[in-house]
């Protein structure tokens, strides 16, 4: 970033940020001397790749043996792949890879897609094949550090290593669940310890953010910006494709950006073009003696064909054996498939029109004018996507660029930026979030008469009405990093002994349409646990009240605020309660895939909405 200014802390820090791809990673990283303007460098040197160049990122293949032992990772297990020329699975060992989409979260038409992606190998969970493979990028880090940095990158590495902070990108449409999963990786890679200390070593960003930091470090967003308008950044990588608008924050510092328009993340990347080829030539060679080798065939495609495909006039070849393979009526001679152009321009279109598409809804999703896209990511540097897109959004009025630098690092290197620069201050909802709670019935609302066969008495005696949605952060609302909210709420029991150890609150995400969400046992797949607060009740006995019901009956209350915080890429949520006239914050969001209790089951009785 121009004009950035030296770093203020009081002692030297090293970031890393890990940019885990579907099918490439990279890292990025900078060193924090006190007093000194940082830089931001990136690993160029990996095993089994010394001589690439700054570009340098690595395959995302992790390869284990009989055993499940790690055999290689990254260039390393792509070598050992093409030396052992498909005999991987012979001798017992398996493969995984596009692993990072298994953890993508479910959504509205991505089964199908999540469906086509790789089986991770037998006894391996997604915890174990990505901590293997963040501690691989650790360690070659460790080394390229060391190696390369004079006077003595040994004593470097020695003065930080207990103290490295880390900052993980991930796609626009992953939450909580995903952060923790990520998080937990760290952990069991050994690169954080398994404390609160060591846990906020790691920061989260998604991949849009990141992207936007990078076309900053560029410099490409400064004429759109200037002229008052928003800019959208299109990270497409091999897995997803990630869209984000940005502009300019008018009330404070000009280098300061706000989301104006809720990210969006689709499942169109670039493998998902391998797979409309493969798909093509299942049916194309089904009845050949070529049609065990589709496999094969669609990662020759994968290599090569794709990547330099650029115009659907003239016939694309897949060069994948040698001069005695031959099928004419498959189209194949000399170890070559030949396909027509617009057969596999045909494999590029989905991916195609989910990008134009998802431009037209953020251009419509926010108030401000949006004239420059910037594509950045591996995917980015097909010129046949950059091409049609450009030729879709040139009529409308819409500037197409791409960095004339390393797309495929632009993640990585946005990633530090991000920790260093903090160049976005404000972002946008994308979904509704609040709490499950019961309510007090209203015989004048026709929606509470609806739902009397429901109701039920509550502690104090009162008709309440279970199910209620009660709503802390809408959907599709600009929120800055220091806004929180909260609501709230009553604990009532009918005595002291029906307090558990702990109280329980799930955080709730609504996924659906409506603006204004009453029931969660309506459209029932729209609603799920983000997280749950868990709050220790000894910690605020002290607080519950001895009460009188309306009928005269003795019951217990407590009363605390429930506050979220969503300013920055992960959320936090807290209980809140008033103690000798301070405020008292305690417990900490967990997502439920973590928790070992199915928290879609848990019932929290007794609550009251202030």
């Amino acid at each position: 970033m121009r004009n950035r200014p030296p770093y203020k802390g009081t002692k030297r820090r090293l970031v890393l940020a890990f940019d885990v791809g579907t099918t490439y990673s990279g890292v990025s990283y900078a060193v924090l001397d006190p007093g000194q303007v940082p830089e931001i460098k990136g690993v160029t040197r990996f095993p089994a790749q010394e001589q690439s160049g700054g570009d340098s990122k690595i395959p995302t293949v992790v390869i284990y043996d009989q055993n499940g032992a790690v055999k290689a990772i990254g260039a390393e297990a792509a070598e050992l792949e093409d030396n052992m020329e498909g005999k991987i699975e012979d001798n017992g060992w398996t493969k995984a890879s596009w692993f990072k989409l298994k953890m993508a979260p479910s959504a509205p038409g991505n089964s199908s897609t999540i469906r086509s992606i790789p089986w991770l190998p037998a006894g391996k969970t997604i915890i174990d094949v990505f901590s293997d493979f963040l501690r691989y990028l650790y360690d070659c880090t460790q080394s390229y550090v060391q190696d390369t940095h004079l006077p003595n990158g040994s004593a470097l590495w020695e003065s930080v290593k207990n103290d490295i902070q880390y900052v993980l990108s991930h796609p626009n449409g992953w939450e909580g669940a995903q952060q923790v999963q990520m998080r937990h990786a760290a952990v069991v890679a050994g690169l954080i310890p398994d404390t609160n200390k060591g846990q906020a070593r790691i920061r989260f960003v998604t991949e849009g953010e990141a992207s936007l930091h990078f076309c900053i470090l560029s410099g490409l967003p400064t004429d759109a910006i200037a002229k008052g308008e928003g800019i959208i950044i299109i990270d497409a990588g091999g897995g997803t494709i990630d869209l984000s608008a940005y502009g300019r924050r008018p009330d404070v510092r000009s280098n300061t950006y706000q989301e104006i328009a809720a990210a969006e993340c689709h499942l169109y990347g670039s493998v998902f073009v391998t797979q409309q080829a493969r798909i093509h030539l299942q049916t194309l060679l089904k009845q050949s003696r070529f049609a065990e080798d589709v496999d094969h065939i669609s990662q020759c495609f994968d290599k090569n064909t794709k990547l330099r495909f650029k115009n659907d006039k003239e016939p694309q070849y897949i060069r994948f054996g040698t001069s005695q393979d031959k099928d004419l009526n498959c189209n194949i001679k000399s170890g070559q498939l030949r396909l027509s152009g617009k057969d596999v321009a045909g494999f590029f279109e989905p991916s195609i029109n989910c990008i134009t598409t998802a431009i037209a809804q953020q251009r419509k999703n926010t108030s401000q004018a949006i004239s420059s896209v910037f594509l950045v990511g591996g995917f980015a540097a097909n010129n046949w996507l950059f091409s049609r897109l450009r030729d879709v959004l040139t009529p409308l009025g819409v500037n197409l660029c791409r960095p004339d630098s390393h797309l495929n690092k632009a993640v990585a290197d946005g990633a530090i930026s991000f920790y260093i620069d903090h160049a976005v201050t404000c972002r946008v909802s994308k979904n509704t979030y609040g709490v499950v709670q019961q309510i007090p019935y209203n015989l004048n609302d026709p929606e509470h008469v609806e739902r009397l066969p429901f109701a039920f008495i509550d502690a104090s005696g009162e008709t309440c009405l279970p199910n209620s949605f009660s709503v802390l952060l809408p959907k599709d609302i600009q929120v800055a990093e220091n806004k929180t909210f909260f609501k709230t709420f009553y604990h009532d029991e009918k005595n002291m002994e029906a307090f558990k150890d702990t109280i329980r609150s799930d955080i709730i995400c609504y996924r659906g349409e409506s603006e204004n969400p009453k029931w969660n046992d309506e459209e029932i797949d729209m609603f799920t646990v983000h997280g749950t607060i868990i709050v220790e009740t000894s910690k605020i006995k002290h607080l519950i009240q001895r009460m009188e019901g309306i009928h005269g009956q003795v019951f217990y209350r407590m009363k605390y605020d429930i506050i979220i915080s969503f300013g920055l890429t992960e959320m936090s949520a807290q209980f809140s309660w008033s103690e000798s006239r301070q405020k008292k914050k305690y417990g900490l969001l967990y997502f439920a895939l973590i928790l070992d209790i199915h928290l879609n089951n848990l019932k929290i009785p007794g609550y009251n909405l202030v």
